[in-house]
């Protein structure tokens, strides 16, 4: 896939959103038949697997998030399908049994817009390009964690504060951060509710700081809030933004240097030295 501005592959969806199917919470992901190159189970061949075939055998198949249906219909590749198009992404569910949405029928996030036959395929597109479902899949569950995390139900809207932009120090790297994100956010969700990653003391005493100073100087309900600015900032209050958003990025950069040894590729020694310092000491 051609480099791209990742900001453009932020969804967005006004009824929140959804996997594609549900599970047990001790399901672990399905997957018989992986993306890209593989065998084929039925002759050994090797050949271009161009999406995810799930062992998921009539179960209910979901909007993933605010979309419209593009296409339905029979081939020899999906057998009967199903294509959902939700912002610039293009969803293929193949192999259903039955589809319950018809062609250009809007849907929201939850619902069933299909059943699965003896398995499930899922195949993505971006803007037309293919892509790995898992990176798509990824950045949904990211979005369910991170909402769910926040007690929000719907997404909220990326929205600027008066016409002040929310700058942070790691803005040159800011793509490649985003990308970071959509693979590893979901890990770095679990593993602050689990215990296996501890942010830093300093992180929630920073957080308080900026809270206590932002409270004193009535930055707090200036504007009505709404779902995506629910403090009510306004653009005085924007330095409030740029800390809050930097130490978020921080403690994010943190996880991914210490539990998985990777930095933004743009950092030189003396940056990952610098950055090194920061993280809290471990036994």
């Amino acid at each position: 896939m051609n480099k791209k501005n990742y900001k453009d592959m932020l969804l967005e969806s006004e009824s929140g959103f959804m996997m594609p199917f549900s599970l047990l919470e001790e399901e672990e992901l399905p997957i018989t038949l992986g993306y890209g190159k593989q065998k084929n189970p039925a002759t050994g061949e090797d050949f271009d697997h161009k999406g995810i075939d799930f062992a998921i055998q009539n179960k209910p198949l979901y909007a993933i998030a605010s979309g419209i249906v593009i296409g339905m219909g029979n081939e020899a590749v999906h057998d009967n399908y199903i294509v959902a198009k939700y912002g610039k992404y293009e969803v293929t569910y193949g192999h259903i049994s039955q589809a319950y949405k018809k062609y250009g029928m809007m849907i929201n996030a939850g619902e069933e817009i299909a059943q699965s036959g003896d398995f499930l395929h899922v195949s993505v597109r971006f803007d037309g390009e293919e892509l790995d479902p898992m990176e798509f899949l990824s950045m949904v569950w990211a979005n369910i964690q991170q909402l769910a995390a926040m007690g929000i139900t719907k997404q909220p809207t990326n929205e600027k504060l008066g016409d002040k932009t929310v700058n942070t120090h790691y803005d040159n790297d800011q793509d490649e951060i985003l990308m970071m994100m959509l693979q590893y956010l979901p890990s770095y969700m679990n593993d602050l509710r689990t215990g296996r990653y501890t942010s830093p003391s300093r992180f929630e005493s920073s957080l308080r700081n900026i809270f206590t100073q932002a409270a004193s100087k009535n930055y707090f309900f200036e504007k009505m809030p709404n779902v995506g600015n629910p403090l009510g900032l306004s653009n005085r209050s924007a330095p409030l933004a740029d800390k809050i958003q930097n130490l978020l990025i921080e403690d994010f950069l943190g996880y991914m240097v210490s539990n998985h040894s990777i930095y933004p590729s743009t950092w030189d020694e003396q940056q990952k030295k610098n950055f090194l310092i920061k993280l809290p000491k471990t036994d």
